[in-house]
């Protein structure tokens, strides 16, 4: 194989390793998009498959010793010429230095989303948090123990458990 069709193969591969499928399978909201992100993935495993299978094996060089044995030495030298000559084009990867900035532009993108909706969460719970104290703080001086503890019952059940126990915290 040649080094450029190698160096294909290992990029596929790399890629598919570094796929976070997983990830991006909980991005998907609906029964559709699930469908149609495991045919993606069902296809991508396909051709990387193929590219591990078919195309990262060397063909067997041939033994032109053993042809011109049987066959004569003139027409296997007429055919090694010919086979000689045969060039296979290098594969030049055209598209990838056009999608790659897009690419990684759609992941950043999700990244900030993901980030953005956590960020959105962890405020949500902060302000109602901040409510609570400073409800609490409010209530704190006039507060009586029953109405501490109706809002704690955890606490409540600790307490009564100490004191069950002769536990004075000494």
């Amino acid at each position: 194989m040649s080094g450029v069709g190698k160096k294909v193969v290992d990029v596929a591969f790399k890629a598919g390793r570094t796929i976070d499928w997983d990830g991006m399978a909980k991005l998907m909201v609906s029964d559709e998009a699930r469908k149609e992100f495991s045919t993606l993935r069902r296809a991508f495993d396909e051709v990387n498959t193929q590219l591990q299978t078919k195309f990262s094996q060397e063909p067997e060089p041939i033994d032109w010793e053993y042809y011109r044995k049987g066959i004569g030495s003139r027409l296997v030298d007429m055919y090694k010429q010919a086979y000689d000559e045969v060039k296979i084009p290098q594969y030049v990867d055209n598209v990838t230095p056009q999608y790659k900035p897009k690419f990684d532009a759609l992941l950043q993108l999700v990244e900030l989303k993901e980030a953005e909706q956590m960020s959105l969460k962890e405020s949500e719970r902060l302000e109602k948090e901040i409510a609570d104290v400073q409800e609490l703080k409010k209530k704190l001086s006039t507060m009586t123990a029953d109405e501490y503890f109706a809002k704690h019952p955890e606490l409540k059940k600790k307490f009564d458990d100490e004191i069950r126990n002769d536990y004075w915290g000494y």
